[in-house]
């Protein structure tokens, strides 16, 4: 149950107008308060607090309100009844289907072939996948595309560095036969170093450079030998690329599809965009104008083909989002990218818009921020180059086994994994997308605080007490007094669909993340000034608190799962 909307709804049917509804930070007034009353006065003609005091009395009239009280010039405080904050709570994670379920293409990850991943892929992965499993979860149709690159110049001169390295190997004579069998192997060590050498080798040797150029040409057109060695250097990064996805309990995408697949569409896309003559010269290139008159930063053409007429990464995103149109027929196109590629994808937007392929106002492009070092600037390794993600990986791996044995314990591998994963995957989420943040590993390995440990050791505490409890008994009764620490524990499970509600309505993960810090700290609170076990507790108290308990596992576990962080039976 949406238990905000529930009671919004049941008020402003009463009423007969929209009452707009805050929640209280100090809840000892009222769990709900709005000041309809001092808005609707002047119209009414009536003093405000006369007025709150006959909304006031309409209100307390709701079976499921217990009392409401008047303060201040007008304000109205709302309190709900015991037995309705329980019902409400025990349903918490039985979330309906949304009625109108959308078709939502969702691209993230946009992983490199030949190339291991790095930190700048850790928000997209995270991110994109966390709004993947809050849109099922809602009942919503998505697809995750990992738009590869894998098409233009990088395997170009991965494949040029290759016949540098070996000169010899049959993928690169004139009779190169596809049904053939090549004695080749390639270490994913050594396929990581290629790109990276041939691009710095490239920018010192212009001879290699334009044989480069001529592989992407002939690449692109076809050569058996060129696509020969891609597709076997293709299944060494799909496997590097899912050990690391695996490593990050990110669900497997649906599409690992990216530019050389958007290729096959360039030619019925250019027909497309040749029929409303939106294709036009510019020093030797074939753009699309996208600029509009109302335009007052600058906006470049959308490039179709260079100056020497090979295929753009500008072309294969929009035959891309032909494809998607083809198979998918999503509502929706969102992306998941750095905020610096705005720009590009504004101009995708417009172009898709302009071609009648898809509409403008169904795309979405959620920019994220950097990751950044304790120096405020984008994170990279000592030797200043871009941090490989599975080095981050380790490096949260080591600072747990650190604090692990500070402490003195001594858990298993599996369990330090799931800390790590949840250190590192909860500090990610747990920032705004759209800002920059530092990034710590002893910071964020604590468990104390707002930190994924913490999160887990609240999950692996309450599953502890289940566990010394056995069985709970029944019930007889629904509780119809509750404790304040009781009462607020239970009104924060309570909110928990309208959380998910609004951290997919507003394309913000962070919401859940902090959500399930906020429900960790009134567990703790819970714990500790409401006994559960002890042989003092009465038995009335003692089931009534294990249902609090038990509740509040399930919603956690939930938030947890929307996450994609696992929780171990030890901490």
């Amino acid at each position: 149950m949406n238990l905000y909307k529930f009671v919004s709804d049941a008020i402003n049917e009463k009423l007969g107008v929209t009452v707009n509804l805050e929640t209280p930070r100090n809840r000892d007034f009222g769990d709900f308060a709005t000041n309809a009353a001092m808005v609707m006065a002047k119209s009414a003609g009536k003093n405000p607090r006369e007025l709150a005091g006959d909304i006031s009395t309409q209100i307390a009239e709701l079976p499921f309100v217990s009392e409401t009280s008047v303060a201040g010039p007008g304000f109205i405080n709302i309190k709900l009844r015991d037995d309705f904050i329980w019902n409400a709570a025990a349903t918490a994670t039985d979330v309906a289907p949304v009625t109108k379920p959308l078709v939502l293409d969702l691209d993230y990850g946009a992983y490199n072939v030949a190339k291991s991943l790095h930190i700048g892929h850790m928000r997209t992965s995270i991110v994109g996948d966390t709004f993947n499993r809050i849109a099922r979860f809602l009942g919503h149709r998505s697809f995750s595309w990992n738009h590869m690159g894998d098409w233009g110049k990088p395997m170009a001169l991965v494949i040029a560095w290759i016949e540098r390295l070996y000169p010899d190997l049959p993928y690169f004579q004139p009779d190169f036969d596809p049904s053939m069998t090549v004695d080749f192997d390639i270490d994913p060590s050594e396929l990581n170093s290629f790109y990276p050498a041939a691009s710095s080798y490239a920018k010192e040797n212009p001879e290699f450079q334009a044989h480069a150029q001529k592989i992407k040409a002939e690449f692109q057109k076809g050569h058996p030998g060129y696509f020969a060695l891609y597709e076997k250097f293709l299944a060494i990064s799909l496997n590097m690329m899912n050990n690391t996805v695996r490593r990050l309990n990110i669900v497997p995408f649906d599409y690992d599809l990216g530019e050389r697949n958007a290729a096959q569409y360039l030619p019925q896309v250019e027909e497309i965009l040749r029929e409303k003559n939106l294709i036009q010269e510019s020093d030797g290139a074939q753009v699309i104008v996208v600029k509009k008159e109302s335009d007052t930063a600058p906006m470049p053409p959308y490039m179709w083909t260079d100056s020497r007429g090979a295929d753009t990464y500008d072309s294969t995103d929009l035959a891309t989002v032909y494809c998607r149109k083809k198979t998918d027929n999503p509502d929706k196109i969102i992306y998941f990218t750095d905020m610096r590629q705005s720009l590009h994808f504004e101009q995708l937007f417009r172009a898709a818009d302009l071609s009648g392929i898809f509409a403008y106002e169904n795309f979405e492009h959620i920019g994220y921020g950097t990751i950044n070092g304790s120096d405020g600037r984008p994170f990279k390794t000592r030797d200043g180059n871009a941090a490989g993600l599975d080095d981050i990986i380790d490096t949260v791996n080591a600072a747990v086994e650190r604090r692990i044995t500070e402490s003195g314990k001594n858990l298993p591998q599996d369990t330090v994994d799931m800390i790590a994963l949840a250190a590192l995957k909860f500090n990610d989420l747990l920032h705004d997308i759209r800002s920059d943040y530092v990034f710590d590993p002893d910071a964020v390995t604590s468990f104390e605080g707002r930190t994924g440990p913490y999160v887990l050791y609240t999950a692996v505490r309450m599953n502890s007490i289940l566990r010394r409890a056995g069985d709970i008994p029944p019930m007889s009764d629904i509780p119809t007094t509750l404790v304040p620490d009781e009462r607020n524990l239970l009104m924060e499970i309570a909110d928990f669909e309208r959380t998910v509600q609004s951290a997919f309505d507003n394309r913000a993960p962070d919401i859940v993340a902090n959500y399930a810090y906020d429900l960790c700290q009134l567990v703790n609170t819970f714990y500790h000034n409401c006994p559960i076990l002890r042989d003092d507790v009465s038995a009335q108290d003692r089931t009534r608190r294990l249902g609090i308990v038990a509740m509040a596992t399930q919603t956690l576990t939930c938030a947890i799962d929307l996450m994609g962080l696992r929780v171990p039976d030890e901490m």
